[in-house]
């Protein structure tokens, strides 16, 4: 796993080069959760909450509200798509948004309306990787999980 300036930068996934990773699933799904980048700009989530299932969303729409003691935000959808399932675990202990990113405080799984625009928007590799280093030098971010 990359890391720059203490952010894990998986490279087995994708990127929405904003605030997002991406990884698809056999069935075309694709499961969807916050960088570590973007979980650190945030501060110590203290609230999650999703669209209910099954709720359609275009691109950039979300489908989610964070909340930090310093900060409220939405979880933009980086493709059209169908929310298939949300993780009962991040609306139980949001705080895991913090500590586990990539893992276990995964936030949602989407089904894309087209699984090749949907690929098309999203970034692998060095280019996502030198990308979302620039978004962390930009943001002068230095990463850190918080722990109970």
């Amino acid at each position: 796993m990359m890391e720059y300036r203490g952010c894990e930068l998986p490279e087995d996934v994708y990127y929405d080069l904003d605030y997002l990773w991406a990884r698809p699933g056999d069935d075309g799904t694709f499961t969807l959760g916050l960088t570590d980048p973007a979980q650190t700009m945030a501060g110590r989530v203290v609230a999650v909450m999703f669209r209910k299932v099954g709720t359609h969303r275009a691109a950039g729409r979300h489908v989610a509200t964070l909340e930090s003691g310093k900060w409220v935000g939405g979880v933009p959808l980086p493709f059209d798509g169908t929310i298939e399932q949300i993780n009962q675990a991040v609306v139980d202990d949001p705080g895991i948004v913090n500590v586990s990113p990539y893992t276990d405080a995964w936030l949602l799984i989407a089904r894309p309306d087209d699984p090749d625009e949907a690929m098309a928007r999203l970034k692998k590799g060095p280019e996502a990787i030198a990308a979302l280093k620039a978004w962390i030098d930009r943001y002068d971010i230095e990463c850190m999980r918080c722990v109970d």
